[in-house]
Formats: structure tokens, C-alpha cells, sequence
């Protein structure tokens, strides 16, 4: 167990390469409560999302959920979420625990007449279940279809003893899931309806010791490492969740700028071509011994055996091949760029 965000969470249960090995291979799940909910409504609230977030939040619907992120004025980015639309006028974010207050505060601030910010944390618990199996387990504790709830929707039905949660199908592991958001007093007969129902599949709890080398062989970026206030979307290559045409928004100006004359830096993937672990901080150098760029995170990849990593690297050192170094303890390590994801189902 660790302190993260005011929670004692726990790291890792059987072991880190167990626990990742399992959500590859059949089935896990995540106690992520720590996570923050809030809930938006109003009829002013659908223009409050459009203008502090960069995604194109009129092109939800109830049922569909969003990747976005709350951009500064100045083109860097305060958290990146999901929106869920629960009904017309009426949204639901989730939002990164070490992010919370901060997050609640950006949004108040920005908020109109006419839209509402609830802050929901302590009301909702978060139970992940991913893996292959992860719908086989879950279907046998609930009448929903899961068959029938695509990637990046919801659905809300009654499972494993509570009579109403949010079953969406999403993840941050690279694998097949669920994302369970249960009302917190429903939270423990939850999870251990859900142990029991996958113990024939050899469901067992995971840690998030695993959850990071999961999303990093996914490819995905976690704030605070390889996203913040000082990165912007385009740089950490979120072009695709950065929708000028919408209209205004903040920072749009410059994510125009950028999108149209392009960027000196961007996040890339790189593998280490010898032994080595790559940590954030570390520099990542060019063949005369230049600093190109920085180590954002990195581990030895469970599923692949090898050393992996994200970063930004400097224009001209971007494309997968290339050749940089990675300087570990003083020692030049070599490593190539390479197209992300490094793992894909």
C-alpha cells in the first residue's frame, strides 16, 4: 500500500508481473475509487463543456462517453477525463484524483449562469474489471446485455447486488473491460460479488503497480508524467481530441497555430535496444551526446520483455526508427523510436 491523492491505495496484491500477466491473459480488477465525479447540468451546460474542454461535446449522445481535456488559455492542460451524457443536459465527468480540487475550482470558475457543478466523488466507488474474460464474468451478475454495450458507451442497470450503477466499456489497460461506477455503499458487496463470479476464470484483484505498466504498453498518457499544464494536446499528440471546428474554446487559438506550422517537440514511444530502465527525468540524447528530450515514463514491458518508454523529443527526432540514446547513470543507452501503441490486442 502507498499514500496517492489522500487514499492509502494498494500497489500490488500478488506481484506486478502476475497481476499484469492475468488482465492479458484472462481477468483483473482495479479498485480506482480515488477517481473524481462530477456531474454538469443545466441548460447552460453543454456550452460550459464546449468552451473549457477540447473535444466536440455536442457530438455526445445519452449512452456515449468522451475522451477530452480542460486546456489553459495558454495551450497547456489542466486534466485530461471522460464525459458521460446521462440524459439532454446533464453530464457526468471523471476526472483524475490528484486533479480533484484543482480540477472543481478550474471548472467554477469558467462556469456560466445557467450550469451547475456537483462534486459526486465520495457518492460513486470505481471498480475496473478488464481482461479477455472481463465480460464473461461480469455477465453472469447482471440482466444487461453486455454484448450489447459497444467500446466508449453505457449503460446503467443493476449488478452484483446494487440495484443501479454505471457499467461502461471502458478501461485504461489496453485490454477488453468494463468500468463499474457503483454508489459507494454498494461498493464492498460489489466487489465481492465480482471476485466470487470470476474465481472460475482466475479473476483476482490488481494493484497500480500493474495499471501503469498496462496503460504504458497501451500507449497511453497518464497527467502529471506525460501530460500537464506545461504540455500541450497537440504536443502529446491529442490532435485527434482537439476539435478547432467546433468553435471557440480555451487555448484554441494556439492549437490552431500548432496544428497548422507544427510543433517543435512531441511525445513519442522509443524501446531500449539494450539493458537499461528508462525513468522520467532521464534525458534523452542524440548521437553527438545532445539532450533532444526527457524520459516522461518508462518501465521493462511485462508483455513484450523488453525496456519501453514515452518522452518528448525534439522535430527531427520523431519518427519511428530513429535512432536517440537514453542516458542512464551517466551511460548512453541506445533505443529507437517506435509507432505506438507498443501492445495491441
Amino acid at each position: 500500500m502507498a499514500p496517492f491523492a489522500g487514499f492509502n491505495m494498494p500497489i500490488q496484491y500478488d506481484g506486478l508481473k502476475i497481476e499484469h500477466q492475468l488482465v492479458r491473459e484472462k481477468v483483473g480488477m482495479f479498485d480506482v475509487s480515488h477517481m473524481g465525479e462530477f456531474r454538469v447540468t443545466g441548460q447552460q451546460a453543454l456550452p460550459f463543456l464546449q468552451k473549457v474542454t477540447t473535444n466536440d461535446v455536442s457530438r455526445l449522445q445519452p449512452g456515449k462517453i468522451q475522451y477530452t481535456c480542460m486546456p489553459t488559455p495558454e495551450g497547456g492542460i489542466v486534466d485530461d477525463l471522460l464525459i458521460y451524457q446521462l440524459a439532454e443536459n446533464e453530464y457526468f465527468l471523471v476526472v483524475n484524483a490528484a486533479n480533484l480540487e484543482k480540477d472543481f475550482n478550474w471548472l467554477e470558475a469558467h462556469r456560466p449562469e445557467g450550469a451547475f457543478l456537483h462534486d459526486e466523488s465520495d457518492d460513486w466507488c470505481l471498480l475496473a474489471v478488464q481482461g479477455p474474460k472481463a465480460a464473461a464474468v461480469l455477465q453472469k451478475l447482471t440482466e444487461v446485455n453486455l454484448a450489447e454495450v459497444p467500446f466508449y458507451t453505457f449503460t446503467r442497470g443493476a449488478l452484483g447486488g446494487s440495484p443501479e450503477l454505471i457499467i461502461s466499456a471502458t478501461g485504461y489497460t489496453g485490454e477488453a473491460g468494463f468500468e463499474l461506477y457503483v454508489p459507494s455503499q454498494d461498493a464492498p458487496a460489489v466487489w465481492e460479488a465480482v471476485l466470487e463470479a470470476g474465481a472460475p476464470e482466475g479473476l483476482r484483484p490488481v494493484g497500480l503497480g500493474a495499471r501503469d505498466t498496462l496503460r504504458l504498453e497501451a500507449g497511453l498518457c497518464l497527467y502529471g508524467n506525460d501530460i500537464d499544464h506545461r504540455t500541450s494536446p497537440i504536443e502529446a499528440r491529442l490532435g485527434w481530441i482537439t476539435k478547432l471546428e467546433k468553435g471557440d474554446f480555451l487555448g484554441r487559438d494556439i492549437f490552431a497555430r500548432q496544428k497548422e506550422e507544427g510543433v517543435q517537440r512531441r511525445l513519442v514511444g522509443f524501446e531500449l535496444t539494450d539493458r537499461g530502465i528508462p525513468r522520467q527525468g532521464y534525458r534523452l540524447l542524440n548521437e553527438e551526446g545532445n539532450a533532444i528530450g526527457e524520459v516522461t515514463s518508462g518501465t521493462q514491458s511485462p508483455t513484450l520483455n523488453k525496456p519501453i518508454g514515452l518522452g518528448y523529443a525534439q522535430k527531427g527526432y520523431t519518427k519511428p526508427g530513429t535512432e536517440i540514446f537514453v542516458e542512464i547513470r551517466k551511460k548512453q543507452v541506445p533505443a529507437k523510436i517506435v509507432k505506438l501503441p507498443f501492445y495491441k490486442r
